[in-house]
């Protein structure tokens, strides 16, 4: 047996970022020989496959922490990552450790051959095979871009559950919500629970939920929430929960996400029971970083990796509930391939002084680029080379009664929180 190729992580993905012709390369045929090779499929358990454009993070969150909460053991995958590269894999809600994941990585390499994988399917191979090894009771994946030819949809879903769609991606998915549905719906499989928490999807979500014999289950019609005071009821086709508390994520819009992971919860109970203590306990204990995320201290700082029109609207509603008189500093870091005049739109009522940062990253955005795709709203704006110079320069003129907001990409939000740690 051959030595590894290294020993360290952080030379693993430097050394998967140059490996594969192009860093997006959605397809199924070359990830799926690899895990036949491996052994990797089918799972030793139930799967949960999360898609959408927006809420895929905090619906894992909640599942991952239900489930804990009723005894089960829990493997997730996510990305992208804010710190560490180790929060995309984790084991019972602890992050997957160094020398688990080079063991995987090892094992990958060593079963590919002459396959050529890129940075991410690398990483979904990982958390399959971390999977086989802890035989959890239940895998929840969050797809990373689409669904249909995505990495993670060589899994064959036990439920798959579709969050919000919104316009994002059109260079891969499409320019329209019904382009985009279509690509969602690939994870659906015949017979098996498609789960849609958007309370008004596109209708090519339901057409190819259809056509391909998926048990299509909807909110509004399948499975309903609402509001009873402080708490909400959940009802399903052959369960309800009453005198839920609300998700410990920040936002009116959890709601919507936590009705999603109810339905697909319900769907389970056969396999994975819980009770409704569980249910509750799972909903306060959840915490996600970079969604609706509060920083310690003062002025306030809020977090949020919101970085679509869809996105930025919510993040609008959270600001608005949580209203101040006083000033709102924005520190925005976007990508190139965004819709930065949408995003900007449904954000720039609740913005006082924009700073807008340079990302350098791969397809980030300088920040007079950003600022001119904004328009008018940005005019007066502070511009910065990197994001932590923009939050600095916001903290040291800020009020204690002020509040700073960070967002428009995971860099960004990624970039802030390290100048916390």
């Amino acid at each position: 047996m051959q030595a590894p190729r290294f020993q360290r992580l952080a030379d693993w993905l430097a050394w998967q970022e140059t490996l594969h012709s192009s860093k997006i390369d959605l397809g199924l045929e070359r990830v799926r020989e690899v895990a036949k090779r491996m052994g990797l499929l089918p799972l030793p358990c139930p799967a949960i496959v999360v898609a959408g454009t927006n809420g895929k993070g905090s619906s894992v969150a909640m599942l991952e922490s239900i489930y804990r909460a009723g005894g089960w053991r829990t493997v997730c995958y996510t990305s992208p990552h804010l710190l560490r590269y180790n929060e995309r894999v984790r084991i019972g809600g602890q992050e997957c450790s160094d020398p688990c994941l080079c063991a995987a990585f090892a094992a990958i390499d060593a079963a590919r051959e002459r396959i050529s994988l890129s940075y991410f399917e690398f990483g979904t191979l990982a958390a399959l095979y971390v999977i086989r090894q802890v035989q959890p009771h239940i895998a929840i994946l969050e797809v990373g871009l689409g669904g249909r030819l995505d990495a993670v949809n060589i899994v064959d879903a036990d439920v798959a559950l579709v969050t919000r769609i919104g316009i994002d991606h059109v260079a891969w998915l499409g320019a329209d919500r019904e382009s985009i549905g279509r690509e969602k719906a690939g994870i659906f499989r015949s017979a098996r629970p498609a789960v849609c928490a958007d309370p008004s999807p596109p209708a090519s979500l339901r057409v190819a939920a259809e056509s391909s014999g998926a048990d299509w289950y909807a909110a509004g019609s399948g499975f309903t929430a609402t509001r009873s005071g402080a708490c909400w009821n959940f009802r399903g086709r052959a369960r309800e929960w009453t005198g839920l508390p609300p998700p410990g994520l920040q936002g009116a819009h959890q709601l919507e996400n936590a009705a999603g992971v109810l339905a697909v919860v319900e769907r389970l109970l056969p396999r994975l029971p819980l009770d409704t203590d569980d249910i509750r306990n799972g909903l306060r204990a959840v915490t996600l970083a970079g969604r609706g995320q509060v920083l310690p201290g003062l002025p306030e700082v809020l977090v949020d990796v919101a970085h679509n029109p869809d996105g930025a609207t919510r993040l609008a509603a959270l600001l608005r509930q949580r209203k101040t008189s006083a000033t709102t500093w924005l520190v925005l870091g976007m990508l190139e391939d965004k819709d930065v005049a949408g995003f900007a739109q449904a954000i720039s009522a609740c913005v006082d002084i924009w700073c807008l940062a340079g990302l350098p990253v791969e397809r980030g955005m300088s920040a007079r680029e950003l600022q001119q795709r904004i328009g008018p709203a940005a005019g007066s704006a502070h511009l910065f080379r990197c994001p932590a110079d923009a939050f600095r320069f916001a903290q040291e003129r800020a009020t204690d009664a002020d509040r700073i907001v960070v967002c428009g990409s995971f860099a960004t939000v990624a970039e802030v929180l390290a100048t916390r740690v």
